[in-house]
């Protein structure tokens, strides 16, 4: 396989994204003076420890009240700071959706949403903590930016990207160590989609840690078909330049993502696909159930993430495509 970027070929390094946005956070603070992060009583968790020990005064300690950091943030922004808030993606954004529509969106308040912890992969937290509906109620609030970074080094390139973007961001990302896939070299640019590989049977479009695996997956596929791969890191505004291309070049879409089949990444692709350009369509994700406890691993297999289920898909998009 040839890729169309720079990236990381065999060996890959494993680290957790939240990495990358704790190096990200700080290096603004440095920059930066109008930065402030509050977080709810989860610094060492979500990587906001460095920026609160470089920057005290600039770090607020919010507690268990994700709504109130959410109001609080929203008056910072109005007054002119560039408020980062986080907590684990359940609280915040799905705690304080309320002050979040409202003061941030409504207002056009220039807050920064960090969910972290996000997706099934938080294994043992249970159906409790994992978030497997935050890209859905963040991207159909009006002004709001959605991302969803692949690992640590993209992690660490959209919280530069979306400090710099004025108006309400979301990123999020999991807990577990992922492979880092990207370079620093590599292009990242908000609401655009990032070509990996190039294809003409098929694309996989995929974010978060399903990029990595659409990569096996058109590994294993390789002389079988041609599978093109799409990083679409940018959930809204989604790059549908990028997914009506591959449509009219492939003529079969799968996407790929660790959050529920309905109102996330493979959501927004059919929504421009319908409006655009109708092609085969197989969605990767959480069928519309809730989590259990388990190992990372074992729940990302056992839910239908895995690379075996991507591989599934495209077989049954090519069918379809076949057949049409």
């Amino acid at each position: 396989m040839k890729y169309l970027v720079p990236l990381h070929h065999e060996k890959f390094e494993e680290i957790p994204p939240r990495d990358g946005f704790g190096q990200g956070l700080l290096e603004l603070g440095k920059n930066n003076p109008d930065i402030v992060a509050l977080c709810g009583d989860l610094v060492e968790s979500i990587r906001v420890q460095s920026f609160a020990e470089a920057y005290p005064e600039r770090y607020f300690e919010m507690g268990v009240a994700e709504q109130n950091m959410a109001g609080v943030a929203a008056g910072l922004a109005l007054s002119g700071k560039i408020p980062f808030i986080s907590s684990y993606a359940v609280f915040n954004p799905g705690r304080d959706w309320d002050q979040i529509r409202v003061s941030i969106c409504y207002s056009q308040a220039n807050v920064k949403i960090v969910g972290a912890h996000a997706g099934i992969s938080v294994g043992p937290d249970g159906a409790t903590h994992q978030a497997l509906e935050d890209i859905a109620i963040t991207r159909v609030l009006p002004n709001m930016t959605v991302v969803v970074p692949t690992d640590s080094v993209e992690a660490k390139k959209a919280t530069l990207a979306i400090a710099k973007h004025v108006g309400p961001s979301y990123i999020r990302f999991g807990r577990e160590k992922t492979p880092v896939i990207t370079k620093d070299e590599t292009p990242f640019e908000l609401g655009r989609a990032l070509p990996i590989l190039a294809g003409s049977d098929v694309t996989i479009i995929a974010n978060g840690q399903m990029v990595y695996r659409a990569i096996m997956a058109a590994k294993e596929l390789e002389g079988k078909l041609s599978v093109g791969v799409l990083n679409m890191h940018t959930v809204k505004p989604i790059d549908a330049k990028a997914i009506i291309d591959a449509a009219k070049e492939t003529g079969a879409i799968v996407t790929a993502e660790e959050h529920q089949i309905i109102g996330g990444l493979g959501s927004a692709v059919a929504e421009v696909l319908g409006d655009h350009h109708p092609v085969p369509l197989e969605r990767v994700g959480i069928m519309d159930t809730f989590g259990e406890s388990g190992q990372p691993e074992e729940l990302m297999e056992h839910y239908h993430l895995g690379i075996s289920d991507i591989v599934h898909a495209v077989e049954r998009v090519i069918r379809r495509k076949n057949a049409s």
